[in-house]
Formats: C-alpha cells, structure tokens, sequence
C-alpha cells in the first residue's frame, strides 16, 4: 500500500514529515501488508532531496515530481520519479549474515504460527529440490543455507495473513503465463533483484504444487549463473 502526500510548490519539512507519520499510522493499521511513503510536489529541491535520501535508508520513500502543462484549452500532468525505494538484497552465498533472528521471532514479531506452518508446508517443496536445504532465520526474510552457506534461490517473508514466496528467476513470458494459469496471487516483477513475489495465504493445490516445484527447481538449477 502506498500513502501518499501531495503539495504544492517546493518540498518542505512540514510535509516531510506528514508522509512519514501517514505511512507510520497506516503500516501499524495494517500491519499484515506491505506499505511504502511517496511524497509528490512541483519541486524537489537539492536539500530536502539529500534528507529524503537519508530515511530512504530506513523507510521505503518514493519523491515524485509534478510539472502542469496547459495545451489549449486542456491541463496535462506529468510525474517524474525523482527517487524510488529502497529495496535491500537478499544475503548471497558471500556475503555475513549481520542480523540474525529466530522462529519466535518470525511467530510472534513478523508473522504468526498459522503463516509459519504455511512457510513449512512451502518449504517441503524446497527440500523436493535441494534435500540438504535448511532454513535460516534473518529479520527481513527467511532464506536457506546448505552445508554452512547461505543458498538464497528461494526466500520466504511471513507476514500476519500470508507469505510471501520469493523466487529468483530471470522473468519471461512462460513463467508469467505458468504463474497466472496456476492462479497465484503474483506482485509485479523484480525486476531490481530478479525474483518472483507470490503472495500464498492458504495451502497450495496440486497444480500450484507442480507450478512451484517446475520454478524452484529452475531457480536452483540457475542460482549463481
């Protein structure tokens, strides 16, 4: 979900700080969804462009531009992506683990036990895979790790009503296609970090099992190429 402040003229503190306690009073509200602060004004200046940048590192934060344009007797608007959000990486095979966490954490403080058992249940389809998979528990998703490593070709993220399956697959229109025809809840592309977001709130059908295992076998047998 996005909350979204609009004023005129330049940026300032005051609407700054609007959209920020918006998102804040929204993302407590509902916390079971994804929510992201976009500010949209006639002028981004320099200044308020590098604070914006700064809570971009700890809050998703879209600036927008908005120029009028009058054509005869008509009004045209245009927005101009000044800066987008932020979107962190998933912890690849190299990289330290900094910030670890538990499955209390994930029951209690992110999800609960009902999207946890559905995050097993998925992970049964992982393990179909890659039998040596195991879960690792992050703050911001929960990845796999194989013989000591991390081996994130599949991440979960349990929220309070569903998770949320990541699959790192380069996109084409064959696995758009099998993601629709299966009847997924899909979000659009990653296209940044290259995966797939299905969002799974109940148990999975025999189709959407054979779907999953057809992608997660494509994602294992292409992680790192």
């Amino acid at each position: 979900r996005y909350e979204v402040e609009i004023q005129l003229g330049q940026t300032d503190e005051s609407h700054i700080i609007r959209t920020i306690e918006y998102w804040d009073i929204e993302r407590k509200r509902y916390p079971q969804y994804e929510h992201c602060a976009v500010i949209v004004a006639e002028d981004i200046t320099s200044r308020f462009l590098n604070v914006i940048q700064l809570f971009n590192g700890a809050i998703p934060l879209i600036a927008l531009k908005l120029t009028a344009y009058r054509v005869g007797d008509e009004y045209a608007l245009t927005f101009v992506k000044v800066m987008d959000e932020r979107t962190f990486g998933l912890v690849d095979e190299d990289e330290p683990v900094t910030e670890p966490a538990d499955r209390n954490f994930w029951e209690t403080m992110r999800g609960t036990k009902k999207t946890m058992a559905l995050t097993d249940s998925l992970f049964k389809i992982v393990n179909a895979v890659e039998p040596k998979a195991i879960l690792k528990y992050n703050r911001h998703y929960i990845g796999l790790e194989v013989n000591g490593s991390a081996y994130n070709f599949v991440s979960f993220r349990p929220q309070k009503a569903r998770v949320i399956l990541r699959v790192r697959l380069a996109q084409s229109k064959e696995i758009d296609d099998a993601i629709e025809e299966a009847g997924f809840d899909a979000s659009p592309y990653d296209t940044r970090w290259r995966q797939y977001r299905l969002r799974i709130s109940e148990g999975v059908d025999q189709m959407q099992r054979d779907t999953l295992l057809k992608l997660i076998q494509s994602a294992h047998d292409g992680f790192g190429k």
